[in-house]
């Protein structure tokens, strides 16, 4: 069987702890393992300029897997990770072309600093190795491999959504980005909307030739492209969330009495609609007086890239208005909502999530949101909270039984608030079982063998180029 190798921008480096991983951590181990892999990116640290030795690399070995990992030059992580990964491509992709930043200098060190990765992986390869690349930071990957003279089959999955040719094609350097991803073998959304997305973009540009179902021609390169929305491990999950609760927890349940909880949890990032949440819940307050002084709104968003300035203006604006709410609606016994601007253990997490009677999840625009399948996933068979849900996670279109709504509607979301705190105990486990068979059915396994199945079943690239990039027809693609 062909070695997997991932390439990802932050890699998971064993440290011995037992602190547990994410499930796409989980999710990319066990691929790993069953073919002894490698794991190849940034290790997170930064080394001042000129210090660097651009050919040293971490090695750890451990269960069959090597981790290589590098460090990132000050100067390399401002332009490609700061700069362009998350003040361009990250803003654009969520839809807010207003907070895109483009700078050529960035731009060029986020091509070098792709090219400087593909020189670095090669040594470690070998002619049947198979590449799993994964995320925005690695667009151009490929190109720069092929460049390198790099023949072997090379998948991508993008995480985050892929924008209207609308919104894409304002980027100035779109041209490029394009062509540079039809240098892949196979191209993974998370919906199909942002496949088709892809594909009006790269038509709008190039003549696109289709060899199949979800099979292309563009820019003298064959290459397929198909949905592979990412699960979870919901047993793990369920596992988690049940158990004694720690005596802090204990405490806090006491506390609530037969108040309501609502819970959400993110990474502090305006793509999420965190303001835009805050005042559906006072929302909910003005137009639904019943629930003042029974319920509590509990958002823990840790902060994320705090030296981008946007990410500094979110978190200021959070705090006014949390400031505010409570200040309205607040008594000396009641504290409406509760703002946590910290991170909290994975599994102490699950927990709180089970404890909860609604989970919010109202992102602006989200490539799929884990945390709403987790929420799920972590719920009390017998008495199960509910999920409210924006349309535009790319989870709405699996979790149908939960509370879709329109995050930039107030008014929406603050009835579909109400609706989930009021609603029986036999709607909630009726919608809690349809929601947990989908998770079960399109769990983390089910994404990484549909996605690695259908990346082997790609023939490699000829050496000399003249039958490069040949896709075998296989049954998902054709």
């Amino acid at each position: 069987m062909s070695r997997l190798v991932v390439v990802s921008n932050r890699i998971a480096i064993p440290d011995g702890s037992k602190a547990s991983a994410g499930g796409l951590a989980v999710g990319i181990l066990d691929a790993l393992k069953q073919t002894g892999g490698l794991w190849f990116g940034w290790n997170g640290e930064i080394s001042a300029i000129g210090e660097e030795d651009e050919d040293q690399l971490g090695i750890v070995k451990q269960d069959g897997i090597t981790y290589a990992s590098f460090a990132l030059n000050q100067n390399d992580y401002d332009l490609y990770y700061c700069q362009f990964s998350n003040t361009v491509i990250w803003p654009a992709f969520h839809y807010r072309l207003d907070l895109v930043q483009f700078q050529r200098e960035a731009w060029d060190g986020y091509c070098r600093v792709n090219e400087l990765l593909a020189k670095r992986l090669q040594p470690f390869l070998k002619d049947d190795d198979i590449l799993w690349i994964h995320d925005y930071h690695l667009l151009p990957f490929a190109a720069a491999c092929r460049k390198l003279g790099i023949n072997n089959r090379i998948g991508f999955f993008l995480h985050i959504p892929f924008p209207t040719p609308e919104i894409f094609n304002a980027l100035p350097p779109h041209a490029e980005l394009l062509e540079m991803m039809c240098d892949f073998d196979l191209l993974g959304f998370q919906t199909e909307s942002d496949r088709t997305a892809f594909l009006d973009s790269l038509s709008m540009l190039t003549q696109l030739q289709k060899k199949g179902e979800k099979q292309h021609r563009a820019f003298g390169n064959d290459f397929a492209t198909e949905v592979y929305p990412i699960g979870i491990e919901p047993e793990s999950i369920k596992e988690m969330a049940e158990g004694a609760l720690p005596p802090k927890m204990a405490a806090m349940k006491r506390e609530l009495g037969d108040a309501k909880n609502i819970i959400a949890c993110e990474r502090l990032d305006y793509s999420k609609g965190l303001p835009e949440r805050f005042l559906a819940y006072e929302a909910l307050l003005e137009n639904f007086p019943q629930h003042r002084g029974n319920i509590r709104y509990s958002q823990i968003a840790p902060t994320s890239r705090g030296d981008v300035q946007a990410y500094q203006d979110i978190r200021h604006q959070l705090e006014t208005e949390a400031g505010r709410i409570n200040g309205k609606y607040g008594t000396l016994g009641w504290t409406p909502l509760y703002y946590l601007n910290q991170h909290f253990d994975r599994r102490l997490l699950m927990k709180i999530f089970r404890l909860t009677d609604v989970g919010l999840v109202t992102p602006l625009r989200d490539g799929m949101n884990l945390v709403a399948k987790e929420y799920v996933a972590a719920q009390d068979p017998d008495d199960p909270g509910v999920l409210v849900l924006s349309r535009f996670a790319g989870a709405a279109n699996e979790l149908t039984s939960a509370l879709i709504v329109n995050p930039y509607d107030r008014d929406e979301v603050a009835a579909a608030l109400d609706k989930a705190l009021t609603m029986p105990r036999t709607e909630r486990i009726s919608r809690y079982n349809d929601m947990m068979a989908v998770l079960r059915q399109n769990d983390i396994n089910h994404w990484r063998e549909s996605f690695l199945n259908d990346l082997h079943a790609i023939a490699p690239r000829a050496d000399d180029h003249e039958v490069a990039n040949k896709v075998a027809t296989f049954p998902r693609l054709a």
